[in-house]
C-alpha cells in the first residue's frame, strides 16, 4: 500500500496551512475560515415564516406584508400586485416569495419605486469589518425565476455612512442560482447597535431619478439616487403576466456562496419575532374598574424578547365577534384596545368592550380555544 506523509498542506501563495499534521498520532489540524454555523446573516432565507398571512393582494404601499423580514416597498406607481407565500419544492426548499403583477404600469414617472428589502441590525455585522483596513467582501446568493428572462438590480446600502455598492442579476423562467460578490469596504464603520445599518435591495421597478446617474458595478459609493438602478433593467410592473420568486437567500463573509444554511422552523420563528409576533387570543388577567365596559391591566411576557418597545394592533379573527373577556358570572368582547404600555420584554394593555362587567372583579381573556371569538394582537419592532 501506497501513502504520502506530509506535515502540512498549504496552498499555492498561502502564508498559513490549511492542515497540519500531528508527526506523533496523526492527527490533523484544520485552518476554516467560515463558520459552519450562524454564517448567513439573513433571517427567514428559505421564506418559512409568514406570521402575518401568506398572500395580499393589491399591494400599493410599504409594508411588511406578508413573509417575515421582507419589506416591500413602492412608491408613486399606478401599479399593482400580489405578494404570497408559495410552495415551490426545488434544491432543498419547498417555500418561496411570489410577486404577481396584476396593474401594470408603463408610462413611469421619475419617482416611481418597487423592490424587496430585508434590514440588519448593526450588532449583527461586526465580523465584516467594515471601514477597517481588514473589512471583508461578502457574498449575497439566492434563487430566482419569473414568468420570463429579465433583468434586475441588488443593492447593498450602508445606513450607517450613506453608501451604496450595486450589481445586477438575471432572471430566466427556471430557478437560478445568483452568487453576487460584493467588495469589502474600508470606508465608514457599522454602528453596533440595534439599528438599520445594512439593508438589501432587490429593486424591481423604478423611475429616471433612480436610473439616470452613473450605474458603477460592485464599487463602494456615497449613495446618490440617480445611480441605484441600472438603465437597462427590467419594470416589473411591465406587463399583468410578470411574475418573480425568490427564495434561499444567504448572505455571509467571503468571497464565494456557500451551501445554503437551513435552519430548523423553530428557529427561524424566534428569529422573527424579535421583529414581529403574533398572537392570537393570549390568555391574560386583569380586573373590572368602575368604569363602564373596560377592562385594566391585562397583560403577559413575549416569549421572545423583542428588538425595541412594540407597537401594537389587533384584528378580528372570529366569524362572530372579537376576544371574549370574564369575571366569573358574565362574559363581553374586546372592541378596542384603551390604552397600553410596553417594553422589548412584556406587554400591559386596558380594552374596551362591547358590554359592562360587574365592577372590581377580576378579569380573564379567554384562550386561543374559540374561532367565533378571536382576536389577533400583532406586536411590531421592525426596523
Amino acid at each position: 500500500m501506497s501513502e504520502i506523509k506530509v506535515n502540512s498542506i498549504k496552498g499555492v501563495g498561502a502564508s498559513a496551512a490549511a492542515i497540519t499534521v500531528n508527526n506523533t498520532d496523526g492527527t490533523c489540524t484544520a485552518n476554516i475560515t467560515n463558520n459552519l454555523s450562524n454564517r448567513n446573516l439573513i433571517i427567514n432565507g428559505a421564506m418559512q415564516v409568514a406570521q402575518r398571512g401568506t398572500s395580499v393582494t393589491n399591494i400599493s404601499t410599504e409594508a411588511y406584508h406578508t413573509l417575515d423580514r421582507f419589506n416591500l416597498f413602492t412608491e408613486n406607481s399606478a401599479g399593482r400586485l400580489t405578494m404570497s407565500q408559495v410552495a415551490d419544492v426545488h434544491d432543498g426548499f419547498a417555500k418561496a416569495l411570489k410577486l404577481e403583477c396584476t396593474t401594470a404600469d408603463t408610462s413611469i414617472a421619475s419617482n416611481e419605486t418597487l423592490g424587496i428589502q430585508q434590514k440588519i441590525e448593526g450588532q449583527n455585522l461586526q465580523s465584516i469589518q467594515k471601514g477597517s483596513s481588514d473589512a471583508k467582501q461578502l457574498n449575497l446568493s439566492f434563487y430566482v425565476k419569473g414568468n420570463a428572462n429579465a433583468t434586475y438590480t441588488c443593492e447593498l446600502r450602508d445606513i450607517d455612512n450613506n453608501r451604496i455598492n450595486t450589481q445586477t442579476f438575471n432572471v430566466t423562467s427556471s430557478w437560478t442560482k445568483v452568487s453576487l460578490t460584493f467588495a469589502a469596504d474600508t470606508t465608514g464603520t457599522f454602528d453596533d447597535d440595534n439599528a438599520n445599518s445594512l439593508q438589501i435591495t432587490w429593486w424591481l421597478h423604478a423611475g429616471s431619478d433612480y436610473t439616470s446617474g452613473t450605474f458603477a458595478t460592485n464599487t463602494w459609493a456615497t449613495r446618490v439616487n440617480a445611480n441605484r438602478v441600472n438603465s437597462s433593467s427590467t419594470s416589473f410592473f411591465d406587463s399583468t403576466s410578470r411574475t418573480f420568486f425568490m427564495t434561499g437567500v444567504q448572505l455571509e463573509v467571503g468571497s464565494v456562496a456557500t451551501d445554503f444554511e437551513h435552519r430548523s422552523f423553530g428557529q427561524e420563528l424566534a428569529l422573527c419575532q424579535r421583529y414581529f409576533q403574533l398572537h392570537n387570543n393570549p390568555m391574560a388577567r386583569g380586573y373590572v374598574p368602575d368604569n363602564n365596559a373596560r377592562v385594566y391591566s391585562l397583560g403577559f411576557n413575549f416569549p421572545i424578547q423583542m428588538r425595541s418597545t412594540p407597537s401594537l394592533s389587533i384584528t378580528q379573527t372570529g366569524s362572530t365577534s372579537h376576544q371574549a373577556v370574564v369575571d366569573g358570572s358574565g362574559g363581553a368582547n374586546i372592541t378596542s384596545i384603551l390604552s397600553s404600555s410596553f417594553s422589548k420584554f412584556c406587554a400591559e394593555y386596558s380594552v374596551n368592550l362591547d358590554a359592562d362587567l360587574t365592577d372590581f372583579r377580576p378579569a380573564v381573556a379567554e384562550g386561543a380555544g374559540s374561532s367565533t371569538r378571536s382576536t389577533d394582537y400583532k406586536f411590531s419592532a421592525e426596523l
